[in-house]
């Protein structure tokens, strides 16, 4: 019995942590949710309620009727998408060659790349700000676009190289015996193995794009083309803050994720899984 009680004893505290830092992680989301659902006078009546007294919307269609934030999160879904899907292209045709081929300077190019996730963002804000400001890109989705692509790439890279490492070369010598040429190859029987890889880069470059508000202010500043972490920001104003609007408009901000997310998560866990060690 005391042996018991000395092996439930761990598990049991392990359970409390998890259950306290589960219950600080979401409450934040818990409370936006609550002050969107809440009309103004109980936001601003000082009086805590974990609950609306007087449940209500009108918040949400305050946000999609009386402010830019539909113009915000269609700018969100094109920067991000067009970014992972640029990411995932660069980081599948060079992580593949990263893996397979052997070449002068392969290792100074991996540890070039690792380098570049140790430079601080605001070293690289100056150049990237004169660079854009020459083309004619500022206050451009292009812009963002652009440098969501160049900061994610590395990472991505390396990760899909590690996918690539894991798949036997084999599998490409038997398809290239049975008549498939490169592309062919790489269409029918390596992309489908890497699914896990793919769908994990993806979210990944995905919710980093869509997350961002650094790049986002710093690049535009108009209405049409600031993107939803900089749109929340003009609920804050110089008198006054909508809460009511602003918590609505952060739980509509998650949406996208959260959908990502819920249809790929045994992907994200086998593809983070098996993309960190290298077979």
């Amino acid at each position: 019995m005391v042996s018991y009680v000395r092996n439930a004893t761990p598990t049991v505290s392990r359970v409390i942590a998890l259950t306290l830092f589960l219950i600080g992680a979401l409450f934040p989301f818990y409370w936006m949710l609550v002050t969107s659902l809440k009309d103004r006078q109980e936001i601003y009546s000082g009086k805590l309620t974990l609950w609306p007294q007087n449940l209500t919307f009108a918040n949400y269609m305050d946000t999609f009727q009386n402010s830019s934030f539909p113009h915000y999160f269609m700018n969100s879904f094109i920067v991000s998408m067009s970014s992972s899907i640029l990411v995932l292209l660069v980081s599948i045709l060079g992580g593949y060659s990263m893996a397979r081929y052997s070449f002068r300077g392969k290792k100074l190019f991996l540890i070039s790349f690792l380098a570049t996730q140790m430079i601080p963002v605001m070293v690289i804000l100056v150049p990237l700000f004169i660079s854009f400001s020459q083309l004619h890109l500022l206050n451009k989705l292009p812009s963002l676009i652009i440098t969501y692509t160049a900061m994610n790439i590395p990472f991505c890279l390396l990760t899909m190289s590690s996918f690539f490492q894991r798949i036997p070369v084999s599998l490409e010598e038997a398809a290239l015996i049975d008549g498939c040429n490169k592309f062919q190859t790489m269409i029918r029987i390596i992309l489908p193995i890497m699914r896990p890889g793919i769908v994990a880069t993806l979210v990944f470059a995905f919710t980093g794009a869509w997350n961002d508000l650094f790049f986002g202010v710093m690049f535009t500043n108009s209405e049409s083309t600031k993107t939803v972490p900089v749109g929340l920001s003009s609920f804050v104003q110089k008198f006054d803050i909508n809460w009511g609007q602003m918590s609505a408009a952060g739980i509509l901000s998650l949406i996208p994720v959260v959908i990502m997310f819920a249809f790929a998560q045994k992907y994200i866990v086998s593809g983070l899984t098996e993309g960190a060690v290298k077979g």
